[in-house]
């Protein structure tokens, strides 16, 4: 029987850990698991076979590292092998009929672009090589796991579906806080998933069983797809130089089978499990009712890390950012001036909107690739998500596919033609789509045709698969001067999309008085009046300030502002300017921002006045400092700081050639190194640049250092501090034999590590002088190791 016609209707078992076991037969510490494709087949085979007749239906072949970046010479091989040797375990284990075999596809390693330096285009090629390799050889599913990127799962999965017909399973890895690495909540990654079409979502490695119900818990109440769980067994720790994790067996299984109440549908394990593990789960699962994925009624517009949801209160969506009587936007775009654009957002964000608008169409530009641009930069300084607005298909494809999250869409209308250019599109990518109620007899002028306009456009979203949750209606405010019956109609097919097609609804509120004095007066009032017949989201200009009384004091009076705090923050006790857009920055703001070239610019004009020394005291380090207590505090996320840490290089950039031939005070020298056998530098490469930031010398060995290199480094340069990252459960290995090296032939040098596997009890166990959870917790134990005071 097909995957699909057994998914979400019986429980079905994935396998368990792979690194793990391979390590106890023998996988040498930095041996990259994948080359026993080729040098020990018969121990693969062994592993597929055993978690087979254990009764895994879904069992993962050994490819989950397997991508050019690691194998650039023999990657077909390596992948081709996994897949038959999977199947011919299956064929051992007499499960040829039941049983599924997987084209596991794990993280390439790398950050994309522009937090890193892999394109976005080329981690899509990077995948779907594997992706050929795989189902030509005969996987039958393709399983996308323990993803900590957003934008790399977006890759991944577009690899999947551009490459294949196979079913797409993808788990992510969150944290303790249910964030992923980039910053994506459990909200952004469900809306993100169910957009793109994978057929079933869920969690597993970094922690045990118990460390997720809480997330799982969050997942079952927002999916609603099939739900997989395949957690550690426990958390790790180093015994004898191999890794082992805490929870029996019988733990395991005991605590699957209250996982499986959540409810979900699919379990297994990930890294310390074994084909017993999974056994003893099964049997214990197997005791419970299966639960069947029940739809959820949600509609969320999503960043990288935000997820703004529809419906449960009136939403800002920022109209700036469009060409449309704004002389100045439009020379900003006509002369490719980005910082202008970039701080429209800014300004809006600071203002209060949860979204922002962006258009960019104009003749004399290319706009697509003017939006395309537009979006990336945008997503770059900006944690709000957007609404791509344009009525040019190609655009509309473009934009949709490098932006990260799943964005809203405005728009389509009720033509048939527009909407059978548009929703393939949306289908394949996932947005909230915009739809206008007009038609090819163009704008109705009574309520009754807006709404049959309505119901057909939903009839059309059916026929694509794509869900009435993620259509929002404009129901059209036309300018009461021309028709002074307009608001009336408007404001009567607002609230009937809410009380009859019980939808979500969006207006272009200033659109109600072109040609009248003051309208500001008629543009707020008319706000009021739209929210309270069921309003769901206004385009407006959040830097209005009689909108934003009119949107805050309706909140606050509709019980939607818990304990006034928007209110009370907005008014109480000082008089606030209305925020406006400028590309003058301070160098405190521009590093603040992540706004690198308003940095450079800023610190040219701030050395005019002081010395280099004083700029990077009193405003860059100040700067970098706050974003990093945001992110210590998880108000301010990865890509933010990242993007604060680039800005901050390059005002140090202006800083050094202003000080050219003078000395530069180093506060100490730091090597640092991704262990042997991991190709992640990920984490490695993020505490570099904060590093250097806040003053330190970094002697960067790379990824995949032998732990003879690092100790002969540290003698060689006399360095007080190392620093270690590994990603994988087997590279740790490396790790503490890199320690013991150094205790033994370096003895003064300190130790701090970290990554995606470890935590304070791995870290102590394995010899380490420091945990560092993050990139700033390493700056501060860096600062304490050379005295500096912070």
């Amino acid at each position: 029987m097909a995957l699909l016609d057994r998914l979400g209707k019986e429980w079905l078992f994935f396998d368990g850990g792979t690194g793990t076991i391979l390590q106890d037969w023998g996988l040498a510490a930095g041996e990259l698991p994948e080359t026993w494709n080729i040098r020990h087949q018969d121990k693969i085979r062994t592993l597929a076979r055993d978690y087979f007749a254990a009764g895994s239906d879904i069992v993962n072949a050994n490819t989950f590292g397997a991508n050019r970046l690691k194998y650039p010479d023999h990657l077909e091989e390596i992948v081709r092998n996994a897949i038959k040797l999977a199947k011919e375990g299956r064929h051992e284990a007499r499960r040829d009929d039941d049983g599924y075999v997987a084209l596991d596809l794990g993280p390439t390693g790398k950050l994309l672009e522009p937090l890193g330096d892999l394109p976005f285009e080329k981690a899509i090629e990077i995948y779907g090589e594997v992706v050929r390799y795989g189902a030509s050889e005969g996987a039958d599913v393709i399983v996308i796991e323990t993803m900590t990127d957003a934008y790399e799962i977006k890759a991944a999965v577009l690899a999947a579906k551009e490459n294949s017909n196979l079913p797409i399973l993808v788990t992510v890895t969150f944290d303790e806080k249910g964030k992923l690495l980039t910053g994506a909540s459990v909200e952004t990654v469900v809306a993100l998933l169910e957009g793109l079409g994978v057929n079933a979502l869920g969690i597993n490695c970094s922690l045990g069983p118990k460390q997720l119900m809480p997330i799982v818990q969050k997942m079952t109440e927002l999916s609603s797809l099939p739900l997989i769980v395949n957690p550690n067994a426990g958390l790790p720790k180093s015994v004898n130089g191999k890794n082992v994790y805490d929870m029996h067996e019988d733990e395991f299984a005991s605590l699957m089978g209250e996982m499986a109440n959540l409810p979900v549908q699919a379990l297994g394990g990930c890294c310390g499990t074994t084909p017993l593990y999974i056994r003893k789960e099964i049997e214990e699962v197997r005791k419970h009712p299966f639960p069947y994925p029940t739809k959820k009624h949600h509609t969320y517009v999503t960043s990288f890390s935000t997820a703004v949801e529809i419906g449960t209160k009136p939403r800002i969506i920022g109209e700036r950012i469009n060409p449309t009587g704004k002389k100045k936007f439009k020379e900003a775009l006509k002369n490719h001036d980005i910082n202008y654009i970039l701080s429209q957002g800014l300004a809006q964000e600071d203002a209060g909107a949860d979204i922002l608008d962006v258009n960019v169409g104009l003749p004399e530009i290319d706009e697509a690739a003017t939006l395309v641009e537009v979006v990336k930069e945008l997503q770059s300084v900006t944690g709000l998500p957007l609404q791509i607005d344009t009525g040019n298909v190609e655009a509309i494809e473009k934009a949709m596919r490098v932006y990260n999250g799943k964005c809203m869409l405005n728009s389509v209308n009720g033509k048939r033609e527009t909407m059978e250019a548009i929703f393939p599109i949306v289908k394949k990518y996932g947005a909230v789509v915009v739809a206008l109620l007009l038609d090819e007899d163009g704008i109705p002028d009574n309520a009754d045709k807006r709404i049959e306009i309505a119901k057909k456009i939903y009839a059309t979203a059916d026929e694509y698969g794509i869900s009435h949750d993620d259509i929002v209606f404009d129901g059209l405010a036309m300018t009461v001067s021309s028709d002074p019956q307009s608001a009336l109609v408007t404001l009567e097919t607002i609230r009937r999309i809410r009380d009859e097609l019980h939808g979500h609804s969006i207006l272009g509120v200033s659109n109600i008085s072109f040609g009248l004095p003051e309208r500001s007066i008629l543009n707020a009032n008319f706000f009021t009046m739209a929210m309270q017949n069921g309003l769901s989201c206004a385009i407006v200009n959040p830097n209005t300030k009689s909108m934003m009384d009119s949107y805050r004091a309706f909140n606050a009076l509709m019980n939607y502002d818990t304990n006034f705090t928007d209110y009370i923050t907005a008014y109480a006790n000082v008089e606030k300017p209305v925020v406006k857009a400028t590309t003058t920055m301070s160098l405190y703001e521009a590093i603040k921002r992540g706004m690198a070239q308003n940095a450079a610019e800023a610190t040219r004009d701030g050395l005019k006045n002081k010395d280099g020394l004083t700029l990077i005291n009193e405003e860059l380090i100040p700067a970098l400092d706050e974003v990093g207590q945001g992110f210590e505090k998880g108000t301010l996320f990865l890509p933010q700081l990242l993007m604060s840490a680039e800005a901050a290089k390059a005002a140090f950039g202006v800083v050094k050639e202003s000080m050219a031939g003078e000395t530069r005070e180093v506060k100490g020298r730091i090597i640092l190194a991704t262990v042997k056998g991991d190709i992640h530098d990920i984490g490695k490469n993020i505490v570099k640049v904060m590093l250097e930031n806040y003053g330190f010398d970094i002697i960067d060995l790379g990824r995949d250092v032998p732990p003879e290199v690092i100790v002969d480094t540290a003698i060689k340069e006399n360095i007080k501090l190392v620093g270690l990252s590994a990603l994988m459960t087997t590279t740790v290995v490396s790790m503490e034999e890199t320690i013991r090296q150094l205790r033994e032939k370096k003895p003064d040098t300190l130790v701090c590590v970290g990554g995606a596997v470890m935590n304070q009890d791995y870290a102590d166990e394995i010899g380490a002088d420091a945990y560092c959870k993050d990139a700033m917790a390493t700056v501060h134990y860096a600062n304490k190791v050379f005295g500096i005071e912070e």
